[in-house]
């Protein structure tokens, strides 16, 4: 890739190349920062808080209350680790609230002064575009607090994410009716709820909110919990969430709220019957934040739901124009979102056409970060079968991993996936203890194209979690030897 400010035309430096952002997330915010590295003169126009849903209002403030969660649940069991605290052991929610928003806040300014030391200048406001005038390729024009200000850009990269979508059926407008956004801005642990949706966002949530002691009911219109997920796998998670006393209703849906007061709501279901409950948290997937922004003007182009199409090097159906994260309709997780950043700003610096770059998707890791925590990555056992593969599976079970043992937290597994004729990994779901990290290893051996046998031929320190990989790796050829035979 060139430097953006390295070409030279009759005889002079030529002028750095001016790259717009359009939102400061995990995507733009990186955007920015890569372009702004190589040479770059970039300006990142955001409208509300640097970061993003993701840091503000999303990944970082749940994963927050989630390790407060965490810490209560260790505590109430600490006579099984040998201790015991003298009282009642119960949450404090507003300091909980207080430290989730002092974690944000840290991590933003952290940005911010990224951003600064990089040298991106940073406009607060809500831009839009308009074809550019003369040499220019495009104007973002900026509505912000003190007028209009127009920015000229060569090339644009659009990260304006998403927003949780909105049902008929609810009102909103309800202080009962929470979204995964008015969730985190509660200042009472609900004495019940219910949660529509039993994706990763709703199993996060009835995960925090059961460990700090409300009534949780989950309604989930699909056939499985965390319905992109393995099926066994979502089969065991259920099983787990039932022992918690979390009731989950499979193959249901919330037809209507019969009744509004100002304590509860009375939620009438698919199979007739009704469900009472303080709040109701809404968690039923999210819709592109790509309203306003011009896209007409410049002929960009979108699908019926307002999702930006692009192709695989990111760019739109506008030359110079790119869309990444959520606001394109791919996968929508924050790690894609900065992933496509990298791509998009290549792309957009690259000289030639055979300089630039696709996206690859093929080992994104997918995690929930319940407790257990839930990871995958790649092909399930199933998925695999459909493509073509010849599927075989290892799995290694907590219950038999000595770390999981001296943690106190052996339910789960891990289960590898490869195939069987070249024994290439394919991919991998798992359940437990930090699977949400030791997924990476999978991630890296499906990039990398590892066979199982080299999985498991890696020396993995002893006791870890991460062992669980060897051994299920170990397992695909029955040569585990901690695996009763």
């Amino acid at each position: 890739m060139d430097e953006a400010v390295s070409d030279v035309a009759n005889g002079a430096e030529a002028a750095p190349l001016r790259i717009a952002v359009i939102g400061s997330g995990p995507g733009g915010y990186v955007a920015a920062l890569r372009a702004a590295h190589h040479g770059a003169a970039v300006t990142l126009v955001e409208k509300d808080l640097i970061g993003g849903t993701c840091l503000n209002r999303g990944c970082i403030p749940t994963k927050a209350l989630l390790a407060g969660a965490d810490a209560l649940a260790k505590a109430r069991a600490g006579r099984e680790y040998g201790f015991e605290i003298a009282g009642q052991v119960r949450p404090d929610f507003p300091r909980m609230m207080e430290r989730k928003d002092g974690i944000v806040t840290r991590i933003r300014s952290s940005v911010e002064v990224l951003l600064k030391k990089a040298e991106v200048k940073v406009v607060k406001g809500s831009g839009s575009l308009m074809p550019g005038k003369g040499p220019t390729a495009y104007t973002v024009r900026i509505n912000t607090a003190e007028g209009t200000e127009n920015v000229d850009a060569d090339k644009v990269i659009i990260a304006t994410g998403s927003e949780p979508s909105h049902l008929p059926m609810f009102d909103f407008d309800h202080p009962a009716i929470l979204t995964s956004t008015s969730a985190l801005e509660l200042t009472e642990i609900p004495g019940s709820l219910l949660i529509v949706g039993a994706g990763v966002i709703g199993c996060e949530f009835a995960s925090l909110f059961a460990e700090l002691g409300s009534e949780i009911t989950m309604v989930e219109m699909m056939s499985q919990m965390l319905p992109t997920e393995d099926k066994r796998l979502a089969k065991q998670f259920q099983n787990v969430y039932r022992k918690k006393g979390i009731r989950v209703l499979l193959g249901t849906k919330v037809e209507e709220i019969t009744e509004y007061s100002a304590d509860h709501v009375v939620a009438k279901l698919s199979d007739g019957s009704e469900i009472r409950a303080e709040k109701v948290l809404v968690s039923v997937g999210r819709r592109p934040n790509s309203a306003d922004l011009g896209l007409e003007a410049v002929g960009v182009e979108t699908d019926g739901c307002g999702y930006i199409a692009v192709d695989d090097y990111m760019e739109t159906t506008a030359p110079g124009i790119y869309a990444i994260g959520d606001v394109n309709g791919g996968i929508m997780l924050a790690h894609v979102a900065s992933h496509e950043a990298f791509v998009a700003v290549d792309n957009s610096l690259a000289v030639r056409p055979e300089d630039r770059r696709q996206r690859d998707l093929r080992s994104t890791p997918f995690c929930t970060y319940s407790h257990p925590e839930v990871a995958s990555v790649g092909l399930s056992e199933d998925q695999a079968a459909e493509k073509g593969y010849e599927p075989v599976t290892g799995t290694y079970r907590f219950p038999a991993l000595g770390k999981a043992i001296a943690m106190g937290e052996d339910v789960g597994y891990v289960q590898v996936v490869a195939d069987k004729n070249t024994d290439l990994v394919l991919g991998a779901n798992m359940m437990g203890p930090h699977v949400t990290d030791i997924v990476h290893e999978i991630a890296l051996a499906i990039s990398t194209g590892l066979t199982a046998s080299q999985l498991g031929e890696c020396i993995h320190a002893h006791p870890t979690i991460a062992e669980a990989v060897m051994e299920a790796a170990h397992d695909i050829r029955g040569e585990s030897v901690h695996v009763a035979k």
